[in-house]
């Protein structure tokens, strides 16, 4: 084992890394979008609510009507 981590074979597509040159990409990268901090519209909303109204009803509807009273 090596102490240069270029097992790989990696050391030929990438340079060696020189912080006093620093190339900036030639554009912005995307920007993320991450579900709390989304917009969304009432219809969303509502069929979210009903699938987590479905799901606990399924959940707790079938765990009530399997035990015997």
């Amino acid at each position: 084992m090596s102490d240069d981590h270029d097992e790989h074979g990696h050391g030929d597509d990438r340079p060696d890394y020189d912080p006093h040159t620093v190339e900036l990409p030639e554009r912005e990268p995307p920007l993320r979008e991450t579900a709390p901090q989304s917009d969304f519209t009432m219809g969303q909303v509502g069929q979210g609510a009903l699938v987590a109204a479905v799901g606990l009803l399924l959940t707790f509807g079938l765990a009530l009507a399997l035990v015997p009273f």
